[in-house]
């Protein structure tokens, strides 16, 4: 272990220039199996509501409460754990999240009536809503400037390991053990992961600096994190600039801070609009337009398998060049894949090509947002500031899964839906330089202490 000694000590400062320890790395995986765990529970109605549809004998408009029910939990989680998160602590919210969706998962197989598993659905996508923004927000304090953005986009690749992996097991045991036996699954591995947060998930060094925590406290759990030793007569500070109130959704709002919320906000909302869209209704369209139902699940799937790789490269850009402009460039060619993919047409043999191109740059410019976020916020508003991201963000999740509907609805046709979608895409691309323009940063400023 190496020592370090002196009386001042910059936390955020200390851990850049670190080399990676090994806590470090388990950090990195833990939060990958909490955003893996996220993921499964996200997408788990998908794969049983054939089944409950059939055993319950009900419509699928009727089954459409049910499935709408996860995505506002997951606007409310959001948006209350943030807050609850820069006053309480990053470690016990994101362990109380956990609990909650792996829990109420768990609760879900037992349901009886489309009621019953509307609210329960409810409240786990009020844990899975929280879940996210404190992993993120937990990693980013931890990861060193330098690798910050590659290892939050890994982290994220967790959500679509997580979407498979519970189609898989799905596949298995619905056939043998029914529908309620993948909700059981399903929540089983979050609530085994919670002895292990409790055990190694720290609490950010950087909080406790700014809500002024003994000095022995910050020691020891940013000894323990970053594998150093400290003498005991060290101050710790974590730079903040000089902010109007402390309150963190003040904080948001406020001069410095206000136009660059909105633009994140944005460009959030408009990546998952064409996100879910996209994803959404590709198979329909792909169907009406002539394609097998396998040909179109198989083309489908090259969106997530291209976003899971753009995710990992667009954070290994971001770490050696500027992120706004990268996050930018990958949603400008996300726009342009869109348009090549109205002007080809569902029966081109590009077809799949360009839909892995568009999951390369869309999913990949999406994660990379989320590991940009957390660097434009001060610690004291940092959680808040990327679970209101994430919950703003999550409207266009809705918003474009009802529009894809409605479009369809109206008589538009693939080409025509696909190329309106360059639209989003490009206002998001716009709005990400605009966030990085009026944005704060962290610019070192006046520092809070702890003695």
């Amino acid at each position: 272990m190496s020592t370090t000694s002196g009386n001042r000590i910059d936390i955020k400062k200390f851990i850049d220039e670190r080399p990676i320890s090994l806590y470090q790395w388990l950090l990195v995986v833990l939060c990958f199996l909490i955003v893996t765990a996220d993921g499964m529970d996200v997408a788990i109605m998908g794969f049983v509501a054939p089944s409950i549809i059939h055993a319950w004998a009900i419509s699928r408009p009727a089954f459409g409460l049910v499935m709408s029910a996860a995505p506002i939990g997951l606007v409310i989680g959001a948006l209350a754990a943030g807050p609850a998160s820069d006053r309480i602590g990053r470690k016990w919210v994101l362990i109380t999240s956990v609990f909650l969706f792996g829990v109420f998962t768990i609760a879900t197989a037992f349901t009886q009536s489309p009621m019953q598993m509307a609210v329960l659905r409810l409240l786990t996508g009020i844990g899975l809503g929280a879940a996210m923004p404190n992993s993120t927000t937990l990693l980013s304090e931890y990861a060193p400037q330098r690798k910050r953005a590659l290892l939050i986009t890994v982290m994220f690749t967790g959500f679509n390991l997580g979407s498979a992996l519970i189609g898989f097991a799905a596949g298995w045991l619905i056939p043998v053990h029914g529908w309620r036996a993948v909700l059981i699954f399903g929540g089983t591995l979050p609530l085994v992961l919670i002895p292990f947060q409790i055990w190694l998930l720290p609490e950010s060094a950087r909080l406790l600096a700014v809500r002024g925590a003994p000095a022995q406290r910050i020691g020891k759990v940013l000894g323990r994190v970053c594998g150093a030793h400290f003498a005991g007569n060290e101050v710790f500070v974590s730079n903040e600039p000089p902010l109007p109130t402390r309150k963190p959704i003040g904080v948001l709002f406020s001069q410095g801070y206000g136009s660059m919320t909105l633009a994140l906000w944005v460009t959030y909302f408009m990546g998952l609009l064409v996100i879910y869209l996209l994803t959404g209704w590709l198979p329909t369209l792909m169907k009406d337009a002539g394609l097998s139902v396998t040909t179109a699940a198989n083309v489908t799937a090259m969106f997530q398998i291209g976003g899971t790789i753009g995710a990992i490269l667009v954070g290994w850009i971001m770490d050696k060049a500027r992120p706004a402009p990268v996050i930018s460039a990958a949603y400008i060619g996300g726009a342009l894949c869109v348009l090549g993919l109205g002007y080809i047409g569902a029966l081109s043999s590009s077809l799949a090509l360009l839909v892995f191109a568009a999951g390369f740059c869309m999913s990949g410019a999406q994660t990379g947002l989320n590991a940009f976020a957390p660097g434009r916020y001060p610690t004291v508003a940092r959680a808040t500031g990327v679970s209101w991201m994430l919950g703003m963000g999550r409207f266009g999740s809705i918003f474009g899964s009802a529009i894809g509907g409605a479009l369809l609805g109206l008589g538009w046709q693939f080409g025509a839906i696909l190329a309106m979608l360059a639209i989003p895409a490009t206002l998001a691309a716009i709005a990400i330089l605009v966030s990085q323009r009026v944005g704060s940063g962290e610019p070192a400023a006046q520092p809070n202490t702890a003695h």
